[in-house]
């Protein structure tokens, strides 16, 4: 089944059923129906038509390690006279740090590109970004930084916000202990008070998913014990 929609991208459930009763299979419908759920093979037609970074067909991807999946998305607020300014977060999906909290009047798909190139110089690349449907994430900009970075854009299903699960929760802790505690009377001043409060939430916030420890706390735990390892093979390999 696997091989049959890795190879023909565009197959629903029905055509792979057809597909495996010809080279044999007897499997009946309903049991070719749950497995072709359960593997996460079901097509996911709200992907742009023309992005090469995004396949058609994936499982739902899980972060399992420090750097390798990160959730990007936008907040909007406004400052104190009413002018509207945007922000972009970006998480990583596995040490809940706030990577990058970038701020201006308009974001668009060459901003967001630029704040990948930055990210990407400071930390190495991800494998992945999960984003949603908006056009500066599925414009051609991102899908050319993408593409050229080899870095998959793993597109939120619409409607289905939980599929970003981790960057919506930080957005909400964003909103209420920040945004809806300040007065912001410019953008200097919108981005040095957001600037400190991702300080305080990477340092000093203790996280419930991660046994109450700070996302930098439960990073460097995690470079400790990667580093840990690694020395372990080495050791092994050369006795």
């Amino acid at each position: 089944m696997r091989e049959i929609t890795q190879t023909r991208i565009h197959y629903g459930c029905e055509r792979v059923f057809v597909m495996l009763r010809r080279e044999g299979w007897r499997d009946n419908h309903k049991r070719v129906h749950r497995l072709y759920k359960e593997e996460g093979l079901s097509l996911r037609l709200c992907r742009p038509r023309r992005n090469r970074s995004a396949r058609r067909r994936q499982p739902i991807k899980r972060a399992t390690a420090a750097n390798t999946l990160w959730g990007m998305d936008f907040v909007s607020d406004a400052l104190f006279d009413g002018r509207r300014f945007r922000l972009l977060t970006v998480i990583d999906h596995f040490t809940h740090e706030c990577l990058d909290i970038v701020v201006d009047q308009s974001l668009r798909g060459e901003h967001v590109a630029d704040a990948m190139t930055r990210l990407v110089a400071q930390r190495g690349k991800p494998a992945a970004i999960k984003v949603d449907n908006g056009s500066e994430f599925a414009g051609k900009v991102m899908d050319r930084w993408a593409y050229e970075n080899g870095v998959e854009l793993d597109f939120s299903r619409r409607g289905t916000p939980t599929d970003n699960a981790v960057v919506e929760s930080f957005n909400g802790r964003l909103r209420q202990e920040c945004l809806n505690e300040h007065w912001f009377l410019s953008l200097a001043d919108a981005r040095r008070k957001i600037g400190a409060w991702r300080i305080f939430y990477n340092e000093d916030r203790p996280h419930t998913a991660l046994a109450w420890k700070t996302p930098a706390e439960f990073a460097r735990e995690c470079g400790a014990q990667a580093n840990s390892q690694v020395s372990k093979n080495v050791g092994i390999s050369t006795d």
